[in-house]
């Protein structure tokens, strides 16, 4: 079947929109296989998504089983060594993958949500609206991500509700800038235009035509963004700001390791490793997306 090739590079059918479909989620899985630095993310993050989603059945103990043998070293009975209550810490680290990546994901889908709604009403509607919305932007804008996550879990305390609802807050005016500058220049485009022009609504014209066509960059900055809320999460919790004592974490292993540091390193550096490749492979996946999504490269390509 041919894909319409109109002036207005219409898809005139659903089977069609099925095929264009398919043909971009085929071109991305060719560019991840032959960027090595994205393949190798894939996979680490594949292995990583697996723990946490089975965690329960892969954990060699509960992770908060304690036992005799504190502070011991790797081996075969543990692999990775205990902390220093006894507890395993390669179960630690399993089950510490489901909040980390929870906390990570859930969080940037809330500040993207929150974000693009502002910055779609911000730059579509300008005015009072652009306004308003634009200077909490900026004043949130004035302090560090971290700081902002900082003061709101101090405020509402800690826990994996408020911990998740801290980070997401404070990286909102990420998502709105963004969306507001797509914005702004998208409503100009001729085909906004017409819409407009043949008594479209606005709701109709920022839901089909506007939205649409800034997803790219906000998918882009949302892949990031799981990265850098992994490490807000493994930051916070380091500091004691993070979840419950009993429920491990990545950064909470870490804080809990670092007074041990010299005479037990495996209970600091296995969750430094784990966080460390789980950035990055999230890091080199979203430089593949980037480069998949870049406007210029693809018709360089054409």
């Amino acid at each position: 079947m041919q894909l319409a090739t109109d002036d207005a590079s219409r898809v005139d059918s659903p089977e069609d929109v099925s095929l264009l479909r398919r043909s971009r989620w085929t071109d991305w899985w060719l560019t991840v296989m032959h960027d090595k630095k994205a393949l190798a993310g894939l996979v680490i993050l594949a292995v990583f998504v697996f723990m946490g989603l089975f965690a329960p059945l892969i954990a060699p103990y509960d992770p908060n089983d304690m036992e005799y043998e504190m502070l011991a070293p790797p081996s075969r009975s543990h692999l990775l060594g205990t902390d220093d209550l006894g507890r395993d810490l390669l179960s630690r680290i399993i089950h510490g993958t489901r909040i980390s990546f929870f906390i990570g994901f859930t969080t940037v889908a809330l500040a993207l949500v929150s974000g693009v709604f502002l910055g779609l009403t911000a730059g579509y509607y300008g005015g009072w609206r652009d306004h308003l919305i634009m200077r909490y932007i900026d004043l949130q804008w004035a302090f560090p991500n971290f700081i902002i996550a900082v003061y709101m879990v101090a405020v509402f305390g800690t826990g994996i509700f408020n911990l998740t609802i801290a980070i997401s807050l404070a990286y909102v005016d990420d998502f709105a800038r963004l969306a507001r500058g797509m914005v702004l220049t998208i409503k100009q485009e001729p085909y906004v235009m017409a819409a407009r022009a043949m008594g479209a609504s606005n709701t109709r014209i920022m839901g089909t035509y506007v939205l649409p066509n800034a997803t790219a960059p906000l998918i882009v900055q949302a892949t990031v963004s799981v990265s850098y809320a992994i490490l807000a999460e493994a930051a916070l919790s380091f500091l004691g700001l993070g979840v419950e004592s009993t429920t491990p974490t990545w950064g909470l292993i870490l804080a809990e390791g670092r007074s041990f540091i010299s005479r037990a390193w495996w209970v600091g550096v296995f969750p430094g490793l784990a966080i460390m490749l789980t950035v990055l492979s999230i890091n080199f996946l979203g430089d593949a997306l980037r480069d998949f999504m870049d406007v210029r490269e693809t018709q360089d390509l054409m």
